[in-house]
């Protein structure tokens, strides 16, 4: 039996307490009525797994078999879990206590249904903030519907906070000129989605890109003449470019104006403490409509005065300010001079990140969180290897040098080709390090890529495999964590390729793209055969995964298809270039329906103007 995160202490005793049919589950009455939506999310499962529901009471019953109560003694994310020959007994330091009590049952439940093995669990969290980050704006909107379900994963795992990344893709007033081709959301499914945080113990913060990262705002006629760097609203869109500039002019005082109407309009739609600002990557800063500004205080002042404004007026409105801490760790000590309220999130994406970045932090005496990453941007399956490697060093940091929180986080640049699915693994990881070190950080942290493959990693991903997909074999995010490992010419190659005219393929990568080939045919095979294995209600994940395996082969004969024009073909190889082309279209036809179940449209048609760009190419070629 596997529990994810891993209780703080936890024995098991012989002997099972059977939950039997004609049992019930009593709420203590010291519980609010909050307690309800946990019966209903026990009775759901025991449905499911079990055959049947229980009755439900509050008060005392000689028929109870899962007793729900609360103690205040018990810190307030904390719980106990009892189960012996009298029953279940889950105590709470709170609600929040119990709800995460209720979800390790839960797990218990999926996989030993009635048959509950005797136990005494002792859980709390090590870091208190374990959040999820959302890229809801570089190419994919999820649905509501979408979004609810993330939601419900994240809740399963104990984590408590996420955030959506906004730039242009919520519907502000006055905006219409930014969101008019796109598919955002709304101030009704803000609220919708923040209220139904609430219920599973989730804070929604509000964030929004307030400094650089303002592509498409500032691309517009309405706004362009805020953009720090003039007339580049009249370049074309590019996907590597969106990534590059696009930093507000801070210079102009209309910038403050236009960022603090978004907040005011943006703010009252959440209940949380916190908010966002982001204000990071400010590459342009200084280089353009600022420079004489720049040249009178320098870059980093600026930047701190402007940042120190917003968070200051965040404050007065009662609110925690959080950015990222990109810029700011080339300076740390500068943080003392934000409001003491402020929270750094300091960044750091790399399988071999270390800690510098939160050790000067740490020094210079910000309050910050460690945010890794999921490692799923410019790509079709996320590299699952690297994150599990990043987000245990960045989880180990955290604890190392006293972080507020963890916050791990879902890129998707380059068009968010990924499913969202993709990141669960990596999110899941995020939640089982930042709630229990005590056994997981056991041993030095990885000194070489190889060793992604040791037997803790393995055995994370089987846990993984078999609560996350409930797959009796245990193999699944083994053979997922693979596909990334493959590939020499991917999609942000492909993106480079069209947009500049860059190509990386050399002559000795032919003969190795044939052989990433074969070795992604494999590994489809093995999803295929997984399929039985795993839980019905869970089957349709991995279609998804199939056809971003098709994606990837897709892109290695791409690649050779474009060395050998560049050659003339010198390799010898003959290739179809129509039947290609073909196969683009057909794949793209199946990822576009694959898109619509779980996303809005957003920027579909962006992705699809690079697959058919290839598809024409190739045709020329031919």
């Amino acid at each position: 039996m596997y529990l994810l995160p891993k209780p703080q202490k936890y024995t098991l005793f012989d002997g099972v307490y059977i939950i039997g049919y004609n049992r019930s589950i009593v709420i203590d009455a010291l519980c609010s009525t909050e307690a309800f939506a946990y019966v209903e999310e026990l009775n759901k499962d025991l449905q499911q797994y079990a055959g049947y529901t229980l009755a439900v009471t509050k008060g005392k019953s000689r028929k109870a078999a899962i007793t729900l109560a609360q103690d205040n003694q018990l810190h307030r994310e904390a719980y106990t879990l009892e189960a012996g020959e009298e029953g279940i007994v889950i105590t709470g330091g709170s609600m929040a206590g119990l709800f995460y009590g209720v979800q390790t049952l839960r797990q218990i439940i999926q996989q030993e249904g009635a048959c509950i093995p005797y136990m005494h669990i002792e859980d709390f969290p090590s870091i208190l903030a374990r959040g999820l980050y959302y890229d809801v704006t570089r190419g994919r909107v999820p649905t509501l519907a979408y979004l609810k379900k993330l939601v419900d994963k994240m809740a399963f795992y104990k984590l408590n906070q996420l955030q959506l990344y906004i730039e242009h893709s919520f519907l502000f007033e006055d905006f219409s000129e930014v969101w008019r081709d796109d598919t955002p959301l709304t101030a009704t499914d803000i609220l919708e989605l923040d209220a139904y945080c609430r219920n599973k113990n989730i804070d929604l913060v509000p964030s929004i890109a307030s400094f650089g990262h303002l592509y498409k705002v500032l691309r517009t006629k309405s706004f362009c003449h805020l953009c720090e760097l003039p007339n580049t609203q009249e370049e074309p869109f590019g996907f590597i470019d969106r990534m590059e500039h696009h930093t507000l002019d801070v210079s102009n005082p209309e910038s403050l104006q236009f960022v603090t109407k978004l907040i005011d309009e943006y703010l009252p739609l959440f209940t949380s403490e916190y908010f966002n600002i982001c204000a990071d990557e400010t590459f342009d800063l200084g280089k353009g409509r600022s420079k004489t500004l720049a040249e009178q205080k320098g870059v980093e002042q600026m930047y701190l005065d402007f940042v120190k404004q917003l968070c200051q007026y965040l404050v007065d409105k009662g609110k925690k300010p959080m950015f990222w801490g990109d810029i700011i760790c080339g300076f740390p000590q500068a943080a003392k001079e934000l409001p003491k309220e402020t929270i750094c999130l300091n960044w750091g994406y790399a399988w071999n990140q270390t800690d510098a970045s939160v050790r000067k932090l740490a020094e210079a005496g910000a309050v910050q969180y460690c945010c890794p990453a999921v490692c799923g941007w410019d790509q079709f399956v996320n590299r699952i290897g690297d994150s599990y490697e990043n987000i245990r060093r960045m989880c180990t940091y955290a604890l190392q040098y006293d972080a507020a929180g963890v916050l791990i986080t879902d890129w998707g640049d380059c068009g968010h080709i990924n499913h969202p699915d993709f990141g669960i693994v990596g999110m899941i990881y995020g939640a089982a390090f930042s709630w229990n070190h005590t056994d997981i950080y056991k041993g030095k942290l990885a000194a070489d890529r190889a060793d992604h493959t040791h037997s803790q990693f393995e055995e994370m991903n089987r846990q993984i495999s078999r609560l996350a997909f409930h797959d009796k074999s245990e193999s699944l995010v083994s053979a997922i964590a693979e596909i990334a490992e493959h590939g020499v010419f991917q999609w942000r190659d492909a993106v480079c390729f069209m947009e500049r005219g860059e190509i990386t393929i050399a002559e000795e990568d032919i003969a190795q793209a044939q052989q990433e080939i074969n070795a992604l045919e494999k590994i489809k095979v093995r999803l295929y055969h997984t399929v039985p294995q795993i839980g019905v209600e869970n089957r349709m994940l991995i279609e998804p995964y199939i056809m971003a395996v098709d994606g990837i082969i897709l892109m290695q004969k791409i690649g050779i298809a474009l060395w050998m024009q560049k050659h003339h073909n010198t390799s010898g190889q003959d290739i179809n270039y129509d039947e290609l082309a073909a196969q683009l279209e057909e794949w793209m036809y199946i990822y576009k329906k694959e898109w619509r179940k779980v996303s809005r449209e957003s920027e579909l048609y962006r992705i699809q103007n690079v697959v058919f760009w290839y598809a024409d190419y190739l045709r020329k070629c031919g």
